[in-house]
């Protein structure tokens, strides 16, 4: 345990928790001062200048990262007979219709990103007490409820994530793994913060993106400069 304190300290030393830092030094940073012994993930948590009780002010979106998360996805498509072959294709883990309902109704929510059709939301709507606290449930909104299956499962494995403010304000998402180079934890950063950027509602009032830490699993939390993407 001795080594992993000296490895703490040191790793601490190595920046200033009260600098803001551009997001191109917080991904170098933050894979500095991560020493855990397995592959951590890297999060950003956005404080936004919005009210969410107000629904136009609700900040809600999906962004594509350039190098992934970094995680396997497992994706479920729940869609009629005639989508199967092609949600299989596209490289859905778990596809089918009715199974998967009883299955979910008893609780299994073993997925990562749930995938279905605007037909079936009916079935998959009766699942909210299930799917609703978990982050599960599809919309069309973020491309989980749609026709078009195979891209929606494709987009879901190759890297594709949504967002939501939660009720404090703030939005925390994942943007790759402790392992990825700094430039790629970088790219990965700035292209959910300008997705954000771009969805600032019209009616929030002053200061919008109010602050954005960079943290790794068990790191500190590394702020970040909101001038140095919110142009």
């Amino acid at each position: 345990m001795a080594t992993l304190t000296k490895k703490r300290k040191a790793a601490v030393a190595k920046y200033d928790a009260t600098k803001a830092h551009s997001v191109a030094e917080a991904s170098k940073v933050v894979k500095e001062i991560t020493t855990t012994k397995f592959d951590a993930s890297v999060d950003l948590a956005i404080r936004l200048g919005v009210d969410p009780k107000k629904a136009n002010q609700m900040v809600r979106g999906t962004v594509t990262l350039p190098h992934g998360t970094g995680k396997t996805m497992r994706v479920l498509a729940i869609v009629t007979p005639d989508k199967e072959a092609e949600a299989k294709a596209a490289g859905a883990d778990y596809v089918g219709l009715d199974e998967y309902i009883e299955k979910i109704k008893g609780g299994w929510t073993d997925v990562d990103v749930i995938v279905t059709m605007p037909s079936v939301m009916g079935k998959v709507g009766a699942l909210g007490r299930v799917l609703g606290p978990r982050g599960l449930m599809p919309n069309p909104k973020t491309g989980t409820v749609t026709m078009d299956v195979g891209k929606a499962v494709s987009d879901s494995k190759g890297g594709k994530i949504d967002f939501k403010v939660d009720k404090a304000g703030i939005i925390h998402t994942r943007v790759g793994k402790a392992s990825f180079d700094a430039q790629k934890l970088e790219e990965n950063a700035m292209e959910v913060l300008q997705a954000i950027v771009k969805l600032k509602p019209s009616s929030a009032k002053g200061t919008y993106v109010r602050s954005v830490t960079m943290s790794s699993t068990m790191s500190a939390g590394i702020i970040i400069d909101t001038k140095s993407f919110n142009n």
